[in-house]
């Protein structure tokens, strides 16, 4: 069942709620609401965001693409303003996410081919539902991510390497001081960002119970066979080649510490003739970097 709303969440917004003008849906999904923007008509595009974004991430093209597309961000459980439940009541897992990607399209009822704008680990999410449902995809934008286990010579970052495997480095960083999702307010952007812009990034991570998701997405962060979510990337690596590369857009942040230029050549190595642009004074954060030139680009190839 689908609950609309106008967004009842501007205690959650204040500072920042001229930034993020939405009306509100939720969605149960076994027991959990599931937050997300549903703005606009026409041809539908999914956008789906990774750690530690929300659909805030997403705002500016929100705005623009939803004149002339339905646009819809969701925000996973745990993130913005959906649920956050501790994680003996929700798997924040790969796994998780793709069902829930998967149960909000179905329960949409949309029948016509989607478009995917995805980034970070939302690209790992997005991309594992498009692999399985190739028939059901008309275009995908990817940005800043990755389809793959890591590329040839690229090491695991060790700050990513301690929130992983070093509890008691993780706990009290990431839930007590919420450094993950602070310092990717100075790391990620190449573009000096306002105050409003920087709490309306990190609002929803506001205690540490609000902060679950940021741990656990990088947990699940399969490195070798024994975790437990090696095998839907490992599915996702060896399926790329379903996707068709005519449908492809590549967008990239050159300066991007994380995913580098070594994810887009990868990308690229797999998918020669697609559409790329990198963008060589930007980061990992590209809509917040170029949010203008991204938005154009982006309509230009959906109506291609």
């Amino acid at each position: 069942m689908v609950e609309k709303r106008i967004n009842d969440k501007l205690t959650s917004t204040k500072g920042f709620e001229d930034l993020y003008p939405f009306d509100s849906s939720f969605m149960n999904i076994n027991g959990h609401d599931l937050h997300y923007i549903d703005k606009g008509e026409g041809k539908p595009v999914f956008m789906v965001h990774g750690n530690p974004t929300w659909s805030f991430y997403f705002r500016h093209l929100i705005q623009s693409l939803s004149k002339n597309f339905r646009t819809i961000a969701l925000d996973h459980i745990g993130c913005g303003f959906s649920d956050k439940p501790d994680a003996k009541t929700y798997k924040y897992t790969l796994e998780s996410r793709v069902k829930d990607l998967d149960t909000l399209i179905r329960r949409l009822n949309i029948s016509e081919r989607i478009n995917l704008v995805v980034h970070d680990w939302g690209g790992m999410i997005g991309l594992a539902w498009a692999v399985d449902h190739p028939d059901k995809i008309d275009k995908i934008i990817i940005t800043n991510t990755s389809g793959f286990f890591l590329p040839k010579g690229k090491q695991f970052p060790f700050a990513l390497w301690l929130i992983k495997y070093i509890k008691v480095f993780a706990i009290p960083a990431v839930l007590g001081l919420n450094v993950f999702a602070k310092g990717a307010l100075y790391l990620c952007s190449k573009t000096r960002l306002g105050p409003k812009v920087k709490k309306g990034l990190v609002e929803p991570y506001n205690s540490w119970k609000n902060r679950i998701a940021t741990l656990k997405f990088v947990q699940d962060i399969p490195l070798s066979p024994q975790d437990q979510s090696y095998d839907i990337v490992n599915h996702v690596d060896q399926n790329l080649n379903r996707l068709d590369q005519a449908s492809l857009l590549f967008l990239w942040g050159a300066k991007d510490f994380v995913f580098d230029l070594a994810f887009l050549n990868e990308f690229k190595a797999r998918f020669p003739q697609a559409a790329t642009h990198v963008f060589h004074d930007a980061g990992h954060y590209l809509f917040e970097d170029k949010p203008e030139e991204t938005s154009q680009l982006i309509e230009a190839f959906l109506n291609k």
